[in-house]
């Protein structure tokens, strides 16, 4: 069994954009950047950032175009291509390494302030555990209405 699976959650690093297909079909591209943080042999920290070329076909690609913008985090769920052309210009050889998207999850709006700021996770905060109130007393299974 063989399996292409790419799951990467970043920021936006620039603004969608949306083109048309002779066939009708939309595509939608943008790059997300996601970063990686350790510490090196002499226990200093290090921190490296990765760029990622996304592709979105359909009507995500509209829905994407539309809602996604520069800065945004975003969770990308899908498969990695790596296409190939000749430059016309040079005549060389060109590569580029694609993420084809099959789901793309939104993240918190962008507050302006700078891409670290916002929730890691498209699903929930950080820190759940700030956020969620508990009740003080026991809960009584027989008030669960399922």
């Amino acid at each position: 069994m063989y399996l292409n699976k790419a799951l990467i959650v970043g920021n936006l690093t620039r603004d969608p954009e949306i083109t048309t297909i002779p066939s009708g079909q939309k595509v939608c591209k943008f790059s997300v950047a996601t970063n990686r943080v350790w510490k090196d042999k002499a226990g200093a920290k290090q921190e490296s950032a990765t760029f990622h070329n996304i592709v979105v076909w359909g009507k995500q690609a509209e829905t994407s175009a539309q809602y996604l913008k520069k800065g945004q985090q975003v969770m990308i769920e899908g498969r990695i291509e790596t296409r190939s052309w000749d430059d016309k210009a040079t005549g060389e050889k060109k590569y580029r390494t694609e993420i084809i998207a099959d789901r793309v999850q939104f993240g918190p709006k962008s507050s302006g302030t700078g891409a670290g700021t916002g929730n890691t996770s498209p699903k929930a905060p950080a820190n759940t555990s700030d956020s969620i109130e508990y009740p003080e007393e026991d809960i009584n299974p027989e008030d669960i209405p399922f």
